[in-house]
């Protein structure tokens, strides 16, 4: 497979580096530091996958739209689930349509078996799941989202898809990417992936971000909500995160907070408002009373000076 003669992805992406990607991502409002800026760039240059792991809520998924912006790139999305298996993530069959062009056949005259069977088993009638159209669709970004959810047969598969994008369809032959889509897979490590998949993939690992990130990403996220409020949020949320919560906050909860205040018309915060809208930042009952017997009036206060 040719690399296009700038080295680059064939996507539209950056060549001045890493740093040149990392200020096109966060034009798309998605602020990365200097590590997943680079593996980023070394996953559109190597045209590698790139396996993001980390707790939910941390902004895995969110990488592949932000990268589909940058490269003005359609984003395809395959959710994994437990039970999924390759038919559902590849392609199927119109069956539907099928039976409906076999009777108009049939009424029209058409008997032999050979022409039939070249009609109803066409282009015309397979239906491209993400996979397939990840391969057939130049340029793209492919996320594959909670790999982990997944089984181990599911994983030999994307293995063996993601070592040469190619599809082999019994009835058609086989389809082959004229480039390779960017494809971002995600874990929020329920169970452990292969080693095998892993090796295929450049790694990143995803912490939760200090003060300072979150608070630039609640800015850019939730502009409308006053410096005050969202210092305050973040602050809290940083609080919360040092507890042994059954699920502490990711930055999903962080921004989610923010607009639901700013929807109650709050510019601060202060202790009796923290705990009548815990429900925007921690969804399980013990980490709800966990958090109500915090005294969380000093980390209020430092904030909101």
């Amino acid at each position: 497979m040719t690399r296009p003669a700038n080295g680059g992805n064939g996507a539209g992406g950056p060549e001045g580096g890493p740093g040149e990607l990392r200020a096109r991502l966060e034009e798309t409002g998605y602020l990365v530091d200097e590590g997943l800026a680079i593996a980023c760039f070394l996953a559109l240059r190597l045209h590698r996958p790139l396996f993001c792991e980390g707790d939910a809520g941390v902004g895995k998924s969110a990488l592949a739209p932000a990268l589909a912006k940058v490269l003005h790139a359609p984003l395809i999305r395959l959710q994994c689930y437990e039970g999924i298996d390759a038919s559902q993530a590849l392609y199927d069959w119109d069956f539907p349509r099928q039976l409906l062009h076999l009777r108009a056949a049939e009424a029209a005259g058409v008997t032999e078996p050979d022409r039939l069977e070249s009609e109803l088993y066409s282009r015309r009638f397979l239906v491209a799941r993400p996979l397939l159209q990840a391969v057939e669709t130049q340029p793209s970004v492919l996320l594959i989202d909670e790999v982990d959810r997944s089984d181990d047969e599911f994983e030999a598969f994307l293995l063996e898809l993601l070592s040469d994008y190619t599809v082999t369809v019994p009835e058609l032959g086989t389809l082959r990417a004229q480039s390779p889509p960017v494809v971002v897979l995600t874990s929020n490590r329920t169970r452990e992936v292969h080693d095998a998949l892993k090796r295929r993939c450049l790694y990143h690992w995803f912490d939760h971000p200090d003060f300072d990130r979150e608070l630039a990403i609640v800015r850019s996220r939730q502009p409308q909500v006053t410096a005050r409020l969202a210092a305050q949020v973040t602050a809290v949320v940083q609080q919360l995160r040092t507890q042994q919560l059954l699920k502490p906050p990711g930055v999903a909860e962080t921004i989610d907070w923010a607009e639901a205040l700013d929807a109650l018309g709050a510019t601060e915060l202060d202790a009796e408002l923290v705990f009548a809208t815990l429900g925007s930042v921690l969804k399980y009952r013990e980490d709800a009373e966990r958090a109500r017997s915090l005294d969380l009036s000093a980390v209020l206060a430092a904030r909101g000076a």
